[in-house]
């Protein structure tokens, strides 16, 4: 197994330093595109995370109150004339003062849980409105708590904030 006249040896640096550089380049690229990648493929941060938003002024929460309530009194009116059922009386009125908070704070109320509000220090009026009125009405199996006891609610929460 020896080295027969015909085998050479190369030495090591038989190739030109272009080589070199491309090979380098390529892979600059390559490490390039996948750390691209990961970045913009990463979740955004929670908006908790995130710098808080101004508070609404004055003039701009009592327009929310006044369009709110408003909202809330359609709501009520509705039920009250048969249009809809106090199930979904319910669940409009949770939408609304989660809608509500979020207008107020920036806070994604919309998409929480009850766990995710309680977390955040949000009011307590709101939690106390979801596990009294909202959540029972839509989620347990028996008759749905009166809507005009989660508008009553629902009113506590708009004024509650300032």
């Amino acid at each position: 197994m020896g080295l027969t006249p015909t085998d050479e040896l190369y030495p090591p640096v038989q190739y030109g330093g272009l080589w070199l550089l491309l090979a380098a380049g390529i892979l600059i690229v390559i490490v390039g595109v996948i750390a691209l990648i990961v970045l913009l493929t990463r979740p955004p941060k929670p908006r908790a995370e995130r710098t808080e938003p101004e508070r609404p002024t004055a003039e701009r929460l009592q327009r929310l109150r006044s369009d709110y309530l408003q909202r809330i009194d359609a709501v009520e009116r509705a039920y009250g004339e048969g249009h809809i059922t106090a199930r979904r009386a319910n669940a409009e009125l949770s939408r609304l003062t989660r809608a509500f908070v979020n207008d107020y704070t920036g806070l994604a109320t919309p998409v929480m849980s009850l766990d995710e509000l309680e977390a955040h220090d949000v009011h307590p009026a709101l939690v106390d409105a979801l596990r009294r009125h909202y959540y029972p009405s839509l989620f347990r199996g028996g008759p749905v708590i009166d809507p005009a006891a989660g508008a009553s609610a629902a009113r506590e929460v708009v004024n509650a904030w300032h």
